[in-house]
């Protein structure tokens, strides 16, 4: 009796040991993978005397890595629930899935991260990376910190998230890491390039969303028309005299006036009138470049190395400052549109030119397809 006992209590330090030695590790994986990459060289006498980079990684791809490591932890998670929630509990069952995830995929996820750097995959694919690997990271430890050390499994409150403690259970915490490992695995089909295509089309839906906005704007009844309704609705003022306190506090903008002297509505529908060209230039963007990109990196053989990551190093730099170009703009409309609203001309003006000159250059970056050659997108943008 005397050695069964003292067996399960060196399981169960061993077991304790091992919880502490995996969360520490996802704590310094969390970190790692927050961290900034390095700074590029800024000048070119930088770029010369900066020492040649030892590429081991080349015909490693990231995505595949990551994809690999979120199913084993994923699978490696679902052994752990089970295992913390029926019964018998094993200690020596628990500690094993713990070494094992330990020793392999949560190493693996982590290199994965540092593979993805943006000078290959892009600023978007590492960041996007990096930010769903973090989330494992976060969903994983959260689950082992979970794993009961007193020999028993957990109760039904603690496994279902009932009871008086008012905490997630362990099953929630379960389909948290399933969750977190399916965004890290559906990168690899979907690829940098439909990275970009889904950033786009965001950052397109919110011009829309600005324009939508503007024309709701436009259709509103001038200030002077609503002080003439405002005369023959005199006996209601006293009853939502309230409630239009409250409405003059929040509506921070103006309508156009009925004499329009600063001919704020003809800005208006030249400024509408762009808006609908950017949001065409956004269009065409992904479905003649982003949908045609090549695929990125390029997995090549020794001799072909220098030629193709040259390739690639110019693609990947025209692409970072075009997806960062599109998602300045919707920031730059926000502005035009509170413009519009304190019916301030001159910045009206200003920014109406900032939006329309900023598309402008990023669609002359992509002038040209990715063999150089003129096309469709071409003569669009001339």
């Amino acid at each position: 009796m005397s050695n069964s006992t003292t067996k399960g209590d060196e399981s169960l330090a061993d077991l304790a040991a091992t919880v502490k030695t995996a969360t520490t590790l996802i704590s310094r994986l969390q970190t790692v993978s927050s961290a900034d990459p390095p700074t590029p060289p800024t000048t070119e006498r930088e770029e010369k005397e900066r020492p040649p980079a030892i590429d081991t990684n080349l015909n490693l791809n990231a995505l595949s890595l990551a994809d690999a490591s979120a199913r084993l932890i994923k699978a490696h998670s679902t052994k752990l629930s089970l295992l913390i929630t029926n019964k018998p509990f094993t200690a020596s069952a628990i500690n094993t899935v713990l070494r094992e995830l330990t020793a392999e995929p949560l190493q693996v996820l982590a290199a994965a991260v540092e593979i993805c750097n943006g000078a290959r995959y892009t600023k978007a694919m590492s960041e996007e990376l990096q930010w769903r690997a973090k989330k494992i990271f976060l969903e994983l430890g959260t689950l082992i910190k979970a794993v009961p050390l007193n020999g028993l499994v957990l109760s039904d409150d603690q496994k279902n998230g009932t009871g008086k403690a008012n905490r997630k259970g362990s099953l929630a915490l379960t389909g948290m890491v399933w969750e977190a490992c399916d965004a890290v695995i559906s990168l690899k089909d979907l690829g940098v390039a439909g990275l970009l295509i889904m950033k786009a089309e965001q950052y397109r839906d919110l011009l829309k969303d600005a324009l939508e906005e503007l024309q709701e704007w436009a259709e509103e009844e001038s200030d002077d028309e609503q002080e003439r309704n405002g005369e023959d609705d005199e006996e209601m003022v006293g009853v939502n005299s309230t409630q239009a306190a409250v409405d003059n506090m929040f509506a921070a903008r103006y309508h156009i006036p009925s004499d329009d002297q600063h001919k704020i509505r003809e800005r208006l529908n030249l400024s509408m009138k762009r808006l609908r060209l950017l949001i065409e230039m956004y269009q065409a963007i992904i479905k003649h470049r982003f949908k045609t990109l090549p695929p990125i990196p390029h997995l090549v053989r020794p001799s072909e190395r220098k030629v193709k990551s040259e390739e690639d190093h110019d693609n990947i730099q025209c692409l970072d400052g075009v997806l960062g170009v599109m998602k300045k703009i919707p920031d730059m409309t926000d502005e035009l549109a509170i413009a519009f609203y304190e019916l301030d001309s001159k910045e009206i003006d200003r920014l109406m030119d900032k939006c329309f000159l900023t598309g402008f250059a990023a669609a002359e970056l992509l002038v040209k397809d990715w063999e150089g050659q003129k096309d469709e997108f071409t003569t669009w943008v001339s």
